[in-house]
This record gives C-alpha cells, sequence and structure tokens, in this order.
C-alpha cells in the first residue's frame, strides 16, 4: 500500500494504555499529528491481545475520516533470523497478530525489526531463515491487509539489516515481495554509520535506499534524534531537534523526492520534548 502522492503527514507513536478511541486518537488530534503509529499487544514479550474488533473497527473508521495513516509497530523480541526455532516460531505468531490486528485498525503497514543472526558463524543462513517463516506471512497477505515494513537496526550484534547495503540481500532472500516496504529510522541509520546529521549527508543516504531498493519501496520513516554518535551501534533516540541530527537534516529528509509523500514518525517519550512541539518543528520545515 504505496503512500498517495502528497506532502508527507506527521505524526507520532501513540501509547494506547486506555485504549485505541479513549486514548490514542484523541492524543493524536491533540498534539496536531497527521498520522499515528501504536503497539496493538506487549511490545515487549511474547504475549497477544485479542482487542475488542468492534473498537477497532470504529477506530479505523474514525482514522479514515480524517484521513489520518494509521501504523502498527510488531512487538521488539520479533527475529526471524535467529537460530533458536521457538524464536521464529514465536516471531511468525507475533507478525501474524500484529498484521491481523493491523487489518482491523485499518493500518497501512506493520513495522518488523530487522533482527539478527545472534552470531557470527549463524550469519551465512539467518537470512534463508528469514525466508522460511516471513515469506508465508507475505504471500498471505490480503487485498486489505497491511504491509510488512522492514526497519533496518542500529547496527549492534549480528544485524540482518543495518547499514543500507544490507537492504538488497534482504529482499532478494525476500523475493522483492511486492508487500514489503522499508521503515527507516533517522537514529537507526546514524547509529549504524550513515551521517544523516547535515543535509548532505540525509540525501545521500536517502539516494542510497532508493538505488537499493527503489523509492516506492520507502513506506514510513521514523524521524528520531539520536543522543549517541554516529556508528555507535547504539538505539537511543533523542527528539527531534535535542540530539546529534540537525534540524537542517530533517528538512532535507523531508524535502527528499522520496519521502515527499511518506508518512514520518516521532517515537521518543511526550515527557522529553513535548510531542506537539516536535511536530510543529518537522511541519515548519516540510516543502
Amino acid at each position: 500500500m504505496a503512500a498517495s502522492r502528497r506532502r508527507s503527514p506527521i505524526g507520532a507513536h501513540v501509547f494506547v494504555g486506555a485504549g485505541l478511541a479513549k486514548q490514542a486518537l484523541p492524543y493524536a488530534e491533540s498534539i496536531g499529528a497527521e498520522a499515528l503509529q501504536v503497539f496493538v499487544s506487549n511490545p515487549r514479550g511474547w504475549a497477544t491481545s485479542a482487542g475488542d474488533a468492534a473498537a477497532d473497527t470504529a477506530f479505523a473508521s474514525s482514522c479514515r475520516e480524517r484521513s489520518m495513516p494509521v501504523y502498527v509497530h510488531a512487538p521488539y523480541l520479533v527475529n526471524f533470523g535467529s537460530p533458536t526455532e521457538l524464536t521464529r516460531e514465536r516471531s511468525a505468531a507475533a507478525v501474524a497478530h500484529s498484521l491481523r490486528r493491523g487489518a482491523l485498525v485499518g493500518a497501512a503497514g506493520v513495522v518488523v525489526h530487522a533482527g539478527s543472526a545472534v552470531d557470527a558463524a549463524h550469519r551465512d543462513r539467518a537470512l534463508g531463515l528469514m525466508r522460511e517463516r516471513l515469506l508465508p506471512v507475505l504471500d498471505a497477505l490480503g487485498d486489505d491487509d497491511p504491509d510488512v515494513l522492514v526497519e533496518p537496526t542500529a547496527g549492534g550484534g549480528q544485524p540482518l539489516a543495518a547499514v543500507v547495503d544490507d537492504l538488497e540481500p534482504l529482499f532478494e532472500a525476500l523475493s522483492w515481495h511486492p508487500r514489503l516496504g522499508v521503515c527507516l529510522d533517522t537514529c537507526h541509520a546514524f547509529a549504524a554509520g550513515h551521517d544523516v546529521s547535515t543535509p548532505a549527508g540525509m540525501r545521500r543516504t536517502l539516494d542510497a535506499v532508493v538505488r537499493a531498493v527503489g523509492a516506492d519501496r520507502l513506506r514510513l520513516v521514523h524521524a528520531n534524534d539520536s543522543k549517541d554518535p554516529c556508528g555507535s551501534g547504539r538505539d537511543r533516540h533523542a527528539a527531534v531537534g535535542s540530539g546529534l541530527i540537525s534540524l537542517d537534516a530533517f528538512g532535507a529528509l523531508l524535502r527528499h523526492p522520496a519521502v515527499r509523500s511518506v508518512p514520518v514518525l516521532i517515537e521518543t517519550a511526550p515527557d522529553d520534548v513535548p510531542h506537539a512541539e516536535q511536530l510543529a518543528s518537522l511541519r515548519a520545515r516540510r516543502p
């Protein structure tokens, strides 16, 4: 489900402790979000929630009325490249659950971390293991289901995808499936070694993504600043404007042709810098 050709909707990951309709949507509107991302299960565990189908569909309808794109983030534990079979089984179940709930809430995509081979000796076969578990999930998607958006990680350990050069072999392993896209996190890219702290560096990185997988595969951006230096391998988000990535670089992100219609979301906690303030800063730099 590629984004329509318009200005990038700018929004945030929002919490849903009190429910999608009672908490997520009112909060999104209060901060001026034009798009939002949610969890539909415990982000740090394997337990899933059936949710309330009527509430999910009502939420989806409300978001459609507001032309507000919705995304679901799968649990952080998902790792299709793990050498442990149980982890791969649980990963497939967790992503399938996120896709089912995602379809009910009207999500355009489900974000899945690229995962890790865990150890260097396992690296050569990890992409094959990912293919065995994730390709059937992709093949089973219906027309109204969300896409799967692989998010490159910050580079620690033995990542299956961290730097842009990792994307092409990952997509090749998954047969360049049409329902597979990329969610680019600016903090992750910076931590993995792409210097996106300047406008020129941001443009170079986005150009590299386009060369690797094509502009149509970039379907979501997480606009997070970084607390740690380029190449640190550390995934520590900072609020936009408070880390090591310049505001001018975020402006270059929003002006890049591959991003001009792609939703851009922040993911930091609102007590760092208020979400409304961060979104206003990004909107001021949107073409």
